[in-house]
Formats: C-alpha cells, structure tokens, sequence
C-alpha cells in the first residue's frame, strides 16, 4: 500500500474512531442527564391529588419558593406534603430513617451504632405516644400531609423520586421505599430536640476531665461564671409571685394592645468506663444528626417602632445550626384563600421537609423568631446495676423495664439489642463501642454494694408532649394573648421566643418543659442510687420569664442568659456567655439614627470578634522579629472584624487557634478546648494573670509564662499561614482558611469521590467565625474549617410585610444540578437577601410556575 492511500486510511479511521466516540459521549452524556432529571419535579400544568376537596395552586418564583392556595385546611397541608415531597423526599426519607434507629436497614452496618443509640431512647415509640395525646384537629392536619406525600410517591419509581435512590440501588437493591405516616412527621421533632439538647455535652466533658485527673478547681475555671456584670441578660430581672412570673422592673411593662460551674458529684465515684461508653454512643449519632459544638445556637433580636425608620417593629432571626446540603430549611408559604375557622392559615416563613405547617415567619398579623433557650433539660445519672435490678436509696430495684429491638442491616445480619431503663432513663452506656455493658476495666466502687456502675439518660423530650400542637398555634395567632398561649404548647426543645405584631407591640416568652431538681444543678452526672438527685416537676408554665414592650425599645437572644439572679429556678448553668448579644445590643444603642431594614442586614453579618479585644493589646505587648513581627503589626489597626479578605483577622485566627493548644495542653483528646464564647470568657480571666499554672507546657522543663506563650503561639501561626498562604503576612486571608464545604449527610460522605462530587457543593470562603454575630463555627481542635452556620436568615418589616427580606443557606431543592439545589448560597455568603413576598399582588407578578392540584 503506498503512503498516500495509508494516509487516506488512517485518516478515515481516525474520523470513524472520532464518530464512535462522540456518539459514545453524547449517549452516556444524555443518559447521564436523564437520570439526573427525571426526578426533577413538574412545577407547571395540572396534576390530580387524590383526597383533595377542592382546586390547591401552587406558585413558586424564581427561588422555586412555592406559595400554596386552597380552601381547606387540609387541602392546604396535603399539597404541602405534595410539594415537600416534590422537592424533597430523600431527605425526608433519611431523617425518619434516622428518628426510627433504621439507617442501618439504607447503609448498612456502618449505622448499627447509630441505630442502637436512637433505639435506646425510643425516639419512635415516644412519636407514637405523642400521637395518641394530639388534639383531633392537629391529627387532622398531620394526616392530610401524610396523605400528600403518599399521593407524591405513588406511580413513582425510587429513581425517579431522588437520584440518590439510584445511587444506593448500586449497593442496597433490595431497598424499598414505605408509605409516609404522621408519626414519621412527629419524631422528627426529636432530632431537632436532640440538636438543641442543652448541657449534655457539657456535662460528659465535665465527667471527662475529671477522669483525666483534673481537679475541680481546674474544671471551674474552664466553665467560668456568666459574666452579668458585662452581658446583659435577655430580661435583668424579674421573679416569681404567688405562682406567677413578674419583672421586678415595673418600668419595663408597657401596654398591649392585644456560678463557678455548679457542684459536682462526689469525685471518688469513677464511672470512666461507663461515661466512655455512653460518650461513643453519642458520637455516633452526632455523625448524622450533626455534633455537640459550640456554633449551635441562634441570634434573634426584635426593635420597637420607636427605634426604626418605620415607627413599626423590625423582627430578625438567624438560627445557627451544623451546615448540610441541602439545609435543614425549606421556605414556603400557606395561604388559605378566604380566611375562616375552619382555614385559618395565612402565613409564611421556613418549614422542615417532613413536617406540616410554618415553623419561624409572619402571618397578616404575628411574626415570631427563635433562638435555643438552652435550659438543663438531660442528665446523666450514674446507676449502680447487678443482672437485671439498679441500686435505689439502699434497696435493689428491677429495672423499669427491659426490651429487645431487632436492627435489620442492608447487606448483613439482624443485630438485636437489649435496652435497658431505670426510672430516670434508658441505660446509654450498654450500646457504645462493641455493645458491652461497660469497659473491660469495671470502675472502682464507691458503695459496697456489688454490682456495676451504667449511665442512663434522663431528658424531657423522652416523655411524650404537645409541641406539634404549637406549630399550628403559631401560624393561627394574630395577637400576643394567643402568642404566649401557643409558646405554652411549644415543650421540648426550649426556644427563646421573640414576637413582634403589626400592633407595634414587641415581646419575649421562655417556654418548654424544665425540670425542677432535689439535690444538684446538673452541671455534673448525679448519683441514680440517691433519689435525692431526682427531679421533682417541671417550671409550671406561668413561672416562666417573658416580657412585653420592654422601655428600652428592643428584645435581644442569643443563647445568653435568660435573666438575673433574682429569679427563683435554675434553667441552667451553661449559657452561651454573651459576647454576641451584647454585641447585638452595642450596635443597636451604638445607631443614633432610626434603624432600617439593611441596618439590621448589616448586623446580622457583623464579624466583631468580641473574644479578641482583651487578647490583642498582650499580643502586641510581646516582642517579635522578621515575618513574626511584620504579621503582629497586622493586629496594630486592626478593628477586630472577621471580614473575608482580613489578613489580621487570618494570622489572629490562627494564633488563637495554636495558643488554645498549646496552652489547654493537660485537656485529653476527647475534651479539646473549643472556640467559642466559653473559652473566650476563659481566656480573657488568663490574660490577667500572666503567671497563671495554665500557661505552662507541661512537656518542657521550663516553666512558660503568658507572655511566653503568647509568643509561641504567633511564631506557629506565622509558620502555618506561610506554609499555606504564602511569605507576605499582608496578602493572607481569611477566606482562604475559613471555609464551608456544603454535604449531603448521607452520600456526601460516601468516601466515593464520583458519588461525593455529584451531591456536594464545592468550598466557600467565608467571613465570620464563632462567638460572632456572623457564626460561622470551627473547632480550633481540628481547623478553620466551618461546622456551623447561620442556616437562614430572616428580617420581617411589620409596617411593610411586603418590605420583609430571607434567605436560605443552599436552595429549596433537594435534587442536585437543580437549579435551586444551592442557588441561594452565594447570597447567604455575602450577606445578600431575597424578597419575602407577602401580598398575592406581588406574588401574582413575580411567579414562574403554576401548577394546579385537583380532585
């Protein structure tokens, strides 16, 4: 063949090969775009719903916010299980497989742990009880959504519902997906319960450094008072008369119109065993209903109308919780076309797939907020248990009761458990690690009584209660009468509830079931052998503290102490320790014009880092050469903001980071020291004593004093931020260390890199940081990295609701390469808000789709 006709050859051949793989490209590119999209959902034309009265519309903008239509109540909440449905049912899915201790049955025995932790507390059987104790109308409501979302998925198969029902069909074929029930609505209720638990972390870290052989001395001094005299509490003072709650301060009443860290159980009773075990069982669970860290909290404040442009109340909200793809949050609002008795809905506001009507938002009338209260509501109770008795004011009683439950595992065998409950609780240290009652080294006794030590649970939220009867209160009410009433129903977990109304009336109501203890505060696990240590009862609800119309023109909550010492019943002893309320407060007082809509925007991005003002003068006061002295020379004109691009905000971040670790040294493993408003209060009491044994290195001969070891700490952050960032301190950022990495719990962290690409969303450098305004949380143990975050935020302008503004941490579809799957995240980042539409004028000009549901 000669050279030409070879020439003509190949080049044939390599046009064909070219053919076959595009074509090859194109079909796997178009296969791949079908199976990516045939879960999206039909948001225009007509779709039959069966069970429905009448004709539902369902409108969504350009967010893919939805706004629902219908005449009844119920065919109002059976469309929003529909459209929950819709854009949301994996995630529904996964969080009642959660609540039920069934995530082993979708992933296998990675979740066995997990499972046994929640099946140990019953989350599902005490959903069941709350069920049969729901008044009718309530039922009614939770039926019609379960009604809904059963309409969604029938005639659908797992594939065309969510992509990652396909995802897990690679590895979990036989998976089926069940009916929806509204018991899977109510036990949802108590993974958001758990995420809010209070003092529980608290308490096992306490037992934790006593273990590791610190002294109580040493333990209180890490767990420093709530400092009144600098952070003002949400109400000063007030106190309880003749079974009432009153504020000491007559002047804070208007018209309307409508510790050192407590006491400790005895120290010689070592339950180290039994406490490592219950702590693994918690770890667990904190793997995918998010960790026990110092971001979780909330901002919440309410202005009068004598402080803003408006003359009307501004209300803004900003829960933080654990970052998740999507967020926890979906937006949406309820509209019943004529109001009446029977449809009394007109409201909207943030919902949580799974769950029927408006957890935080504004009806016509009423808007509300919440931040977590954060009272006492779990203790560890340390039990003395031999066979099948515990040990109860020197007499050996039978356990409460004992019960198996069976753990089905995708892909392996059943694992049957057996739970065990005192009166205080169900037994935590027998599902840890390898399911052995206790470690292999039984702790040393403290009584003579034979046996072994466990660790059982007590927390409110195990009793069943009517806080799905407050979210319909809620959106119902129209005036603060009505307002408190439904606050009385709203039990478990215990919010800061702040109200505003178009009145012009501002408010503030603690609810929630809170325990009144004999002996103890519940700062440390109490001895279960002395019922001395029981509960009694719970703050009767008209004892609890709230306000109206406060003189000073404003409500602040942000974790912070409910209120001074006058008043009779410990909530707790573990507030977060102030620093952004006060700061909340400072901004407000600090505007001497009246206060806008983007004022409170402002603020609520606001990055002061409150914890830094007492550590950067001694910073500066310490000698230094060559980088180390070019980058403490950021911190000179510094103005203590967290802003994304500060180089001093990057180089101060890290030197707190490395002085936390290399000064709380003696802390074990298992209790690192944190970074939020605690250890901000702990550290500012050591930069007043230089000396202090805490800044010693036990790992060296010398003796290292504050100065020392402040030095030491600017020198390591300077080596970390050139390794990373570069050898010129002024071009460092804080973005560039300070990241969020969106992941979906589930798949998200498969370990798969294909799988974790498809469902996740790339990193973001962000602003802010913890025991901020802006709290966007990271664990100095671990890195700069974010684990907690403003999940949305709100500001409702009650003089133009029209005028009110939101915005989600990622998008209201839970379908990824929707194009809402994290539409919303570059806004949330920079602080930017989108329209929350009140009026069916503006919603009218401002909808994309239109979707009818009919009989």
């Amino acid at each position: 063949m000669d050279r030409a006709r070879l020439l003509r050859l190949l080049r044939r051949i390599g046009l064909w090969t070219l053919a076959v793989l595009t074509v090859l490209v194109l079909v796997v590119s178009l296969g791949f775009a079908y199976i990516v999209r045939r879960s999206f959902p039909t948001v225009d034309g007509e779709i039959a719903l069966p069970g429905m009265s009448g004709q539902v519309d369902v409108w969504r903008d350009e967010r893919g916010i939805p706004q629902i239509y219908a005449d009844t109540a119920t065919d109002l909440f059976r469309a929003q299980g529909f459209v929950h449905a819709q854009d949301r049912f994996w995630e529904m899915d996964f969080r009642r497989h959660v609540t039920a201790g069934r995530l082993a049955e979708m992933f296998g025995e990675s979740q066995v742990e997990t499972d046994a932790t929640v099946r140990a507390m019953g989350w599902r059987k005490v959903a069941e009880q709350e069920w049969e104790i729901l008044d009718a109308t309530t039922r009614s409501y939770f039926t019609a959504y379960a009604e809904g979302v059963n309409a969604y998925l029938e005639g659908h198969s797992s594939g065309e519902i969510s992509l990652e029902y396909t995802v897990l069909g690679l590895d979990n074929p036989d998976y089926e997906i069940e009916p929806w029930s509204p018991v899977d609505s109510i036990a949802w209720l108590k993974a958001m319960a758990w995420d809010l638990r209070g003092n529980l972390s608290d308490e096992l870290n306490r037992a934790t450094l006593a273990d590791a052989g610190l002294t109580p001395k040493q333990i209180s001094q890490l767990y420093p008072a709530y400092p009144t005299d600098r952070h003002k509490p949400i109400i000063p003072d007030g106190t309880v008369t003749d079974g009432e709650f009153e504020l000491s301060d007559p002047a804070q009443v208007g018209e309307d119109d409508g510790g050192e860290g407590g006491g400790e159980t005895d120290a010689t009773v070592d339950a180290t065993a039994a406490f490592g075990s219950a702590r693994s069982a918690f770890d667990a669970l904190a793997a995918v209903t998010g960790p026990a860290i110092d971001g979780i909290g909330s901002n919440s404040w309410v202005v009068s109308g004598s402080r803003t442009e408006t003359g009307m109340p501004i209300l803004a909200n900003d829960p933080h919780l654990a970052p998740s793809m999507p967020s926890v949050w979906y937006q949406a609002g309820l509209r019943c076309r004529t109001l009446s008795e029977s449809c009394p809905f007109r409201v909207t506001g943030f919902t949580f797939s799974g769950v029927p009507g408006i957890i935080i938002g504004h009806n016509a009338e009423v808007s509300w907020g919440f931040t977590n209260l954060g009272p006492d509501v779990t203790d560890l109770y340390v039990e003395r248990v031999d066979g099948d008795k515990y040990l109860v004011d020197g007499s050996w009683l039978p356990f409460e009761s004992v019960r198996e439950e069976t753990i089905k595992v995708a892909g392996g065998e059943p694992r049957t458990i057996t739970v065990r409950e005192t009166k205080h609780g169900p037994i935590m240290s027998d599902h840890g690690g390898a399911y052995d009652s206790l470690a292999a080294n039984p702790p040393t006794p403290k009584i003579n009584e034979g046996g072994e030590y466990a660790v059982a649970l007590q927390w409110t939220a195990l009793e069943p209660g009517r806080t799905a009867e407050a979210i319909f209160a809620l959106n119902r009410a129209t005036n603060w009468p009505e307002f408190k009433a439904a606050a009385s129903r709203f039990e478990v977990p215990s919010q800061n509830m702040i109200y505003a109304d178009t009145s012009g009336n501002i408010g503030y109501q603690a609810p929630g079931k809170i325990p009144v203890r004999g002996t103890g505060d519940g700062t440390w696990p109490s001895p279960g052998w002395d019922s001395g240590y029981d509960w009694s009862g719970y703050i009767p609800n008209e004892e609890l503290p709230y306000t109206i119309n406060p003189e000073e023109g404003f409500i602040v909550t942000a974790n912070n102490e409910v209120i001074g010492e006058e008043y009779p019943h410990l909530l707790t002893e573990d507030w977060a320790y102030g620093y952004r309320s006060e700061r909340i407060r400072d901004m407000i007082e600090a505007d001497t014009d009246l206060l806008s809509i983007d004022d409170i925007r402002l603020m609520q991005m606001d990055g002061r880092n409150g914890g830094a003002a007492p550590v950067v003068p001694k910073l500066l006061a310490v000698g230094a050469e060559g980088t180390v002295k070019e980058a403490q020379d950021l911190l000179r004109d510094w103005n203590l903001q967290s802003d994304r691009d500060s180089a001093a905000s990057a180089f101060y971040n890290a030197t707190w980071r490395h002085l936390l670790l290399n000064t709380f040294d003696e802390l074990p493993d298992s209790a690192p020291p944190g970074g939020g408003e605690r250890w901000y209060e702990v550290v500012a009491k050591l930069m007043e004593q230089p000396d202090s044994p805490w800044w010693d290195d036990a790992a060296t001969p010398e003796v290292e004093d504050r100065d020392a070891m402040l030095s030491r700490a600017m020198a390591d952050a300077v080596s970390e931020l050139t390794e990373r960032l570069g050898d010129d301190p002024s071009s460092w950022r804080w973005d560039e260390l300070h990241t969020l990495t969106l992941t979906n719990p589930t798949l998200g962290t498969s370990g798969i890199g294909i799988v974790e690409w498809l469902f996740n969303s790339p990193p973001v450098g962000v602003a802010g940081g913890d025991g901020i305004v802006n709290a966007t949380g990271w664990n100095p143990a671990k890195g700069y990295e974010v684990d907690a975050v403003p999940s949305m935020r709100m500001i409702v302008d009650l003089a133009n609701l029209d005028g009110s503004w939101w915005v989600n941490l990622t998008g209201q579809s839970g379908h990824t390469f929707s194009a809402h799957y994290d539409d919303q995240v570059q806004m949330w980042r920079t602080g930017a808000l989108t329209p929350m539409r009140w009026s069916d004028r503006d919603i009218e000009v401002t909808t994309r789709d239109r979707l009818k549901l009919t009989p």
